[in-house]
């Protein structure tokens, strides 16, 4: 099966069994790899009672048909499973190296079942798979834990997916890491692995990727990689990172501040990507054949820390200006925290921000905080509280539950800023509406990588040929909503082929990629199909969990413009937007639910009976 090594390891913790099967070959050319495949997978295993954290939700580590080829920037891996957060179809996605030595172990994917009776850790060498006591390393950080299992296994090379002890203790946002400072990060991947007593899969081996034809794909891989070289884009994330979007969200007024609520905030400039580079900087590191490099090495020797991963733009927001903190020093910090923890920096800084926004009403007192005064920009509040909710301590162990059920605890529901339960990220709808389809729309919950409308309409990358053009960022008309639905599919094509989204090839090159990899033949208009096909079944999927109509929206601050700032005291037309998109996909707009023809067309009719 060209671009695909053909099995799926299948692990059921309970009954401590591992055995290898075949890729169904049917679900790869249906929803190609990545977190569509999961999809499919997860859908014949979960049903409306499934337990999050309970033993029937399948764990599923996917890669896509590129992922460990030469092509530059195919380096990730999506963990899937039903998210304990959101309750819903839960999704994550992580770069480094894991994926690819996956598929060189011999698989595509690990679907793990059941609950182990003492922690474990699962190895997977040159195909051969085998479970071990993991006792002594549960209570281990992130950092120990891969560096443990790699000596233990004897293996320098092998590349390790783990926990922290937010995952252990089930923190509703823990992340799944890997390659250091790598994580999957968000919908609370890490709680679903540490619900199954599982500390780390590690993963080693050689073997090759076959592919359709060989010479076609490098003469395609030769052309994207000139392309980079010549991308302005990738040449900004060379230099800073993530964090070179700073100063151009800040003049938008993409970059939230003040639990969202504040539009401009000259603190915030503090925290450029230029200013990183500069003073904290070791240097840059890159995802498995990436020649962007837009991985970061700093330092916090304030704090005694030599070595830290990132970081990332969103860390810079969600423990930055989210939270009124301008000391990058301190931010950098508090994003090696989350990492040693294995905790999402994303829900982390807003669920912190809440409570902070909470402190200052006079809803949360020190009598609910355990004595502690939650207060912005409180950078050593800020540290103390990612520690307790990693380990579930005091007060730590409300705001491990995430900012819905914090704000619902205190009474006040509408001071969550999330989409399903899912925190919103760092970018504003106000600042782009077409993230208000994005972030309404999107199958695990507010997501800006499901639909990245601040790249289309800034002109970084879009697929022209598929119907994604550039436009004003406060157009709500709804062909707005079909161009953001258009962009949200293709990024979950993205995610099904597991490509870093900061290649952007274009559709003919990446096309001709795909087709070089498998000998499928695809046409430009079978990518579009593809990524609607994964969003419907996720749709689906969350439909079957009783999602409705009615959580297709932006939470109430969201709603309520800013009076200063770059988002011009505008806010988007949501219920416009929505009938573009809900057009676009052939759903109903009345129920939100796809029309059964568009089911049809799509070759979901299998999901009718299962609804």
């Amino acid at each position: 099966m060209n671009g695909y090594m053909g099995k799926i390891l299948r692990v059921d913790l309970s009954a401590k069994k591992l055995w290898g099967e075949p890729l169904n070959e049917e679900y790869a050319r249906a929803f190609v790899g990545g977190s569509g495949l999961a999809a499919r997978y997860l859908y014949d295993m979960v049903d409306t009672d499934t337990d999050p954290l309970g033993p029937d939700n399948p764990l599923v580590f996917m890669t896509g048909p590129l992922v460990g080829t030469p092509m530059p920037s195919a380096g990730r891996c999506s963990v899937c499973a039903l998210s304990p957060l959101t309750r819903i179809w839960g999704e994550s996605n992580t770069g480094g190296f894991f994926g690819p030595e996956l598929r060189f172990a011999g698989y595509d994917g690990i679907i793990i079942t059941g609950q182990a009776e003492k922690p474990v850790w699962l190895s997977i060498v040159a195909g051969q798979a085998e479970l071990h006591d993991g006792a002594d390393l549960w209570g281990s950080d992130s950092y120990e834990t891969q560096e443990w299992v790699r000596e233990a296994l004897g293996e320098p090379k092998a590349r390790v997916a783990c926990i922290g002890p937010a995952g252990e203790n089930r923190v509703l946002m823990a992340a799944v890491m890997n390659d250091h400072g790598r994580a999957a990060g968000r919908t609370g991947m890490g709680a679903v692995m540490g619900s199954k007593n599982l500390k780390a899969v590690a993963v080693r081996g050689s073997a090759k990727i076959p592919l359709a034809d060989l010479e076609g794909f490098k003469s395609v891989v030769r052309e994207i990689v000139k392309g980079l070289d010549e991308d302005m884009a990738a040449m900004s994330l060379q230099l800073a990172g993530t964090a070179c979007y700073v100063d151009m969200a800040l003049m938008y007024g993409d970059m939230p501040t003040r639990y969202y609520q504040q539009g401009e905030w000259e603190g915030a400039s503090n925290l450029s990507g230029v200013l990183m580079v500069d003073q904290y900087q070791n240097k840059n590191t890159a995802c498995y054949r990436c020649p962007i490099a837009c991985g970061r090495e700093t330092r916090a020797p304030s704090y005694g820390v030599e070595k830290v991963d990132g970081p990332e733009y969103e860390t810079l927001g969600a423990l930055g200006s989210l939270v009124m903190v301008d000391d990058l020093e301190a931010v950098i910090y508090a994003g090696h925290l989350c990492n040693l923890y294995g905790i999402d920096t994303i829900s982390t800084g807003a669920t912190i921000a809440l409570a902070g926004e909470m402190f200052e009403r006079g809803i949360l007192t020190p009598a609910e905080t355990g004595g502690l005064e939650i207060r912005y920009g409180d950078v050593g509040t800020i540290h103390q509280l990612i520690k307790m909710i990693a380990h579930r301590e005091g007060f730590g162990d409300a705001l491990a539950e995430g900012s819905a059920a914090l704000a619902k605890r205190f009474g006040v529901p509408e001071l969550a800023v999330t989409v399903n339960r899912l925190e919103v990220p760092m970018h504003d709808p106000r600042a782009f509406a077409g993230l208000a389809v994005t972030y309404a729309l999107s199958p695990r919950g507010a997501c800006h990588m499901e639909g990245d409308m601040y790249s289309v309409d800034t002109g970084q990358g879009p697929p022209f040929e598929l119907g994604v053009v550039p436009g004003d960022r406060f157009e709500t008309t709804e062909e707005k909503g079909r161009i953001s639905a258009r962009q949200q599919a293709w990024r979950n094509l993205y995610n099904a082929i597991d490509l870093c989204q900061f290649q952007n090839p274009g559709v003919e090159r990446l096309l001709a990629a795909l087709n070089s990899a498998t000998g499928w033949g695809l046409d430009s208009g079978d990518l579009m199909t593809l990524g609607k096909r994964i969003v419907t079944l996720k749709r689906m999927l969350n439909l079957r969990r009783g999602l409705t109509r009615a959580a297709d929206r932006l939470p109430a601050l969201l709603t309520q413009p800013l009076d200063e700032g770059g988002t011009e005291e505008t806010v988007p037309d949501v219920d416009t937007l929505l009938s573009g998109a809900y057009a676009e996909y052939g759903w109903d707009p009345e129920t939100g639910q796809p029309t059964q023809e568009t089911l049809e067309e799509l070759g979901l009719g299998f999901t009718v009976a299962g609804q």
